[in-house]
């Protein structure tokens, strides 16, 4: 997760760092990152790792047709095509393999992956084939099949990068199985990030949450999981309000371009802590601290260069006690009910030739009432695009949403602070849409070709 984590987020309008020297960082966040980047690198094989261990299982596992080894293998299958997925997103071309073996894997297209994900997610969660559990009918943190379903509309609403070919129409139809599915928006925004989001009789996160990444603070450590998301936006001394956590690493903070989305004249933005912060805002989901700093990320010299990001926090909303003072209980919401209503207002109003369509203003009310913020009658795809960001912001999905509006690499008339590793910001090039194979990996197997201009 830290890893998708890094390369969808710190490159993009939302999240800046600044004062880590982790190995690959700093050319993952001025987006001159190279095939040896060691994010780029530990993501890939750690990817392709977890799709063997799938394919692994699946193998031991075949023949077998008890009730409980079906549904975990269509779990499996699940996971595999997440994995999957993040290849295909983020590589464009990589190896594919679908056993284990010694050989060599062969090269696969965009395309041509983007077809075989979605072959085994209809499969696994359509109701014809579905061997996945029924809607709610699984153990919380397992899969069932509207997250099958969440991911395909995702694929459809991203078709076009990935295949060269629009699918609003399928995009809309998956989003709305998962509408229809007995998910629900939880009442409060700030509840779905805190550490008893996985349910209790104040905090009501867990009925939004499709598929959550389990952290227990005594039986899950680790410096990848929720602990990142929460102590690496924290610093103590730096004006913050308690997180629950001794620990704080001051990382990733906001970029102007993030205040932006909140308050569109910046310098409105006060300096004051989130709970006031969202006050100002008139919307729930700006969630940021302004104490101590400006909302200018300046010369980038410093955590508080820029607002801090203080949505995740340790803390449980009926103030109960956590599992551990310092990692977390707080569950990685990985895939939530509020993807699919941005979904179907994105893929309606494309459909329609980027003109508003009721179906796009009644699910971008649904999040926006939800946040407390002014609803509209009419929504452009500059809204829509700048509501993802609202929504999202700082959950490690940015990246893919810029590329898909034509925002990220290549001529786009949308700047931002830092963009590019400059100041005032600068185009990327087109061609870092994708990350490159890594140059192990191209050395290592001469069925690979890099990707272009690696």
């Amino acid at each position: 997760y830290r890893m998708t984590w890094c390369a969808n987020q710190l490159m993009t309008d939302e999240a800046i760092v600044n004062s880590w020297n982790d190995a690959g960082v700093a050319t993952i966040a001025d987006c001159s990152w190279s095939s040896s980047n060691e994010i780029v690198t530990g993501l890939y094989y750690r990817l392709t790792f977890d799709i063997t261990l799938c394919n692994y299982f699946l193998e031991q596992t075949e023949g077998l047709t008890d009730d409980e080894t079906t549904r975990q293998r269509a779990e499996v299958r699940f996971i595999r095509a997440l994995n999957n997925y993040y290849l295909m997103d983020m590589f464009g071309n990589p190896p594919y393999c679908d056993k284990v073996s010694t050989e060599k894997p062969q090269q696969i297209q965009r395309a041509d992956l983007f077809a075989k994900i979605e072959e085994e997610l209809k499969e696994i969660g359509d109701d014809a084939t579905a061997t996945l559990a029924q809607p709610l009918q699984t153990t919380y943190g397992r899969v069932d099949r509207v997250a099958a379903w969440l991911l395909l509309a995702r694929m459809y609403l991203n078709a076009e990068v990935y295949t060269g070919t629009p699918q609003w129409g399928k995009a809309k139809e998956y989003a709305q199985k998962v509408i229809g599915s007995g998910y629900k928006l939880a009442p409060v925004y700030k509840h779905l990030f805190m550490a008893d989001n996985d349910g209790s009789n104040v905090n009501k996160a867990r009925q939004e949450v499709i598929l959550p990444i389990l952290q227990d603070g005594v039986r899950t450590k680790s410096w990848g999981g929720s602990l990142f998301l929460i102590a690496g936006t924290h610093k103590s001394d730096t004006g913050m309000n308690p997180w629950g956590s001794k620990q704080g690493w001051g990382g990733p903070h906001c970029r102007q371009a993030m205040v932006a989305k909140f308050f569109p004249n910046v310098n409105d933005a006060p300096s004051v802590l989130e709970d006031q912060m969202v006050v100002a805002a008139k919307d729930d989901r700006a969630l940021m601290c302004g104490v101590q700093r400006s909302t200018s990320t300046g010369d980038n010299m410093s955590f508080t260069d820029g607002f801090a990001c203080a949505k995740f926090s340790n803390i449980r909303a009926d103030n109960g006690l956590t599992s551990d003072t310092d990692n977390p209980d707080m569950d990685i919401p990985l895939l939530r009910m509020a993807e699919a209503y941005l979904i179907v207002a994105e893929a309606s109003i494309r459909a329609n030739n980027g003109v508003s369509t009721q179906e796009t203003i009644d699910a971008m009310h649904e999040t926006r009432k939800r946040a407390n913020a002014a609803e509209s009658d009419s929504y452009t795809l500059t809204d829509i695009r700048d509501e993802w960001a609202r929504e999202f912001w700082f959950e490690g999905r940015r990246r893919i949403d810029l590329i898909r509006f034509g925002d990220f690499g290549g001529h786009t008339d949308y700047n931002w602070d830092w963009k590019g590793g400059e100041k005032q910001g600068t185009e990327i090039k087109e061609f870092r849409n994708i990350y490159p194979i890594p140059a192990n990996d191209i050395n290592a197997n001469t069925n690979l070709d890099q990707n272009p201009e690696y």
